[in-house]
């Protein structure tokens, strides 16, 4: 099923009128995105260098390549303290033959340890992470799987990056494997903006227009916003929240405008459950999938 749009009606320069040209944006499917998050999170905590981490990069990389026109694994390795870290970035490209490109981000893997877990004292133990990676990954792969069905007219890649949240807090040993990808970028073509999800699957969705995202990226900004605001989803609030640190840095810094959609008072304000071990399918949402991905669609389908 689809949703269809239409463009707006412009006058020629003889008075005509031209027909409307109708746009299709495809339905997401808030089922399917909410069983790739229970997907993920069966496998447990995705920390690298752990069983649960491979078995998961095997799974992401088998369900891309039944979508995708080409799907590449970016392996490299990372010492941090005495670890040696086995990570890999997984990059899918749709409709690669065309030159204006958006690029949809997400974290795949899971924090090692819930050191925010003060109430549970459990801050050895690593986070199962449903919202903090799953979500984002679960959009983008139903995302995916509707490329496949119905082209758009624009490219997109989709990267699912690596190490992300394996640094101990006070540490520059965050955003790992968007880091490398920017060093080491495998487009052709590099996209006109990007845009990240993280934490995106709360039950309680509330999106404010983080900072860094608006010193970098303030038009890409105003599409978002201004597009959840055209079809009805009002989560995407017009106020603005911190500035994070986060996998959009890396890729604004190399000139590639990204936008941070993230719900980081998860589940509000007083009660968090980021890096915590409450971060668990319960605690999340299928319609708050749904109300993501359908923002994204619109926003590829109209390009």
């Amino acid at each position: 099923m689809s949703i269809l749009f239409f463009s707006c009606e412009k006058k020629t320069s003889e008075n005509k009128i031209d027909i409307k040209k109708e746009i299709s944006i495809p339905i997401f499917n808030k089922e399917n995105s909410f069983n790739y998050l229970i997907a993920q999170t069966k496998f447990g905590p995705r920390v690298p260098n752990t069983q649960s981490h491979n078995l998961c990069l095997n799974f992401l990389h088998s369900e891309l390549k039944k979508f995708a026109d080409t799907v590449i694994l970016q392996n490299f390795s990372q010492q941090i303290e005495t670890q040696n870290l086995n990570l890999t970035n997984i990059f899918a490209q749709f409709e690669i033959q065309r030159q204006n490109r958006i690029l949809l981000i997400a974290h795949w893997d899971t924090r090692p340890f819930a050191d925010r877990d003060e109430i549970l004292k459990k801050q050895n133990l690593p986070i199962l992470g449903a919202n903090d990676g799953a979500s984002g990954v679960s959009v983008l792969l139903e995302i995916a799987k509707i490329l496949k069905i119905q082209k758009p007219n624009c490219g997109v890649d989709i990267l699912f990056v690596d190490g992300e949240d394996f640094g101990k807090e006070g540490t520059e040993n965050y955003l790992l494997g968007s880091k490398y990808f920017a060093k080491n970028f495998l487009f052709k073509t590099k996209p006109q903006f990007g845009i990240l999800l993280d934490m995106v699957g709360d039950k309680n969705l509330k999106i404010l227009k983080e900072k860094n995202s608006i010193y970098f990226a303030p038009n890409i900004v105003d599409l978002i916003w201004n597009t959840a605001n055209e079809i009805g989803i009002y989560e995407f609030e017009f106020n603005e929240g911190s500035a994070l640190l986060d996998d959009h840095i890396p890729f604004n810094e190399i000139g590639i405008p990204t936008v941070d959609i993230i719900d980081f008072e998860y589940p509000d304000e007083t009660n968090k459950f980021w890096h915590t071990t409450q971060d668990i399918p319960e605690n999340c949402s299928g319609e708050s999938l749904e109300k993501i991905g359908k923002v994204i669609l619109k926003i590829i389908y109209t390009q």
